[in-house]
């Protein structure tokens, strides 16, 4: 029982955390991509790399910018200090990390997605009247769905994973900030190769889980 517990809370925080960051990712994702979409010219084109950047960045790296952001002698951590919002080592600054270092994982798939829809049926939606938010709803996400939600289950199952960018800014509070990923590296730094175990175990079927759900995903996408 003494071991369950840990697991539990530690699944259970790690959860929170994919899925926040997911639904945020859900957001900025279809309106980022939305906007690379229609926009191409070599500013969009830095954006995106700039947007992109979190797949090649080290965590930490993106951890340190982050505390840099966030922190309490920032512009940004000050603003939000002033409305009771705090960061740093909180559920919240790990819910940050995880959308920022994932969110390529989610963009990407998404822009693959829109850039496949064939432009005779863009054309026929002006042609019918709809503005560009009727036809990213009616049109667009429709018909783009299934990548979208491939996306979006990439970006949760790294979420479950993330590590570096977590624990600089959330750090290793157990019960509040201690995820699955930093649970393990816990456990094996005090030597707790029972609990390790359990751990890497049940985040690997997760994450196989997820894996192959975007498979039959991607297979159901280009049967169509």
């Amino acid at each position: 029982m003494e071991q369950i517990e840990p697991i539990v809370i530690a699944l259970w925080l790690s959860l929170k955390v994919a899925f926040f960051a997911t639904l945020i990712n859900f957001v900025c994702g279809i309106l980022c991509a939305a906007f690379l979409f229609k926009y191409k010219n070599r500013w969009t084109s830095l954006l995106e790399s700039f947007l992109t950047l979190p797949m090649v960045l080290p965590p930490t790296v993106l951890g340190y910018y982050l505390l840099v952001c966030f922190g309490s002698q920032s512009f940004i951590g000050e603003w939000l200090a002033s409305y009771g919002i705090q960061l740093i080592f909180t559920l919240k600054g790990a819910i940050i990390a995880a959308a920022v270092v994932t969110f390529p994982l989610v963009l990407k798939p998404i822009q693959a997605s829109f850039e496949q829809i064939p432009q005779a049926i863009l054309d026929a939606s002006k042609i019918i009247g709809l503005n560009e938010w009727q036809r990213l709803i009616i049109i667009i996400l429709p018909m783009a769905w299934e990548s979208v939600l491939a996306g979006l289950l990439l970006g949760f199952a790294r979420s479950l994973g993330e590590f570096g960018a977590t624990l600089m800014i959330a750090g290793s509070i157990p019960g509040k900030t201690q995820t699955i990923s930093i649970s393990i590296w816990e456990a094996v730094q005090a030597g707790n190769d029972q609990l390790a175990f359990a751990l890497v175990v049940i985040i690997s079927m997760v994450c196989i889980l997820i894996l192959w759900l975007v498979k039959v995903l991607n297979l159901r996408h280009w049967k169509q």
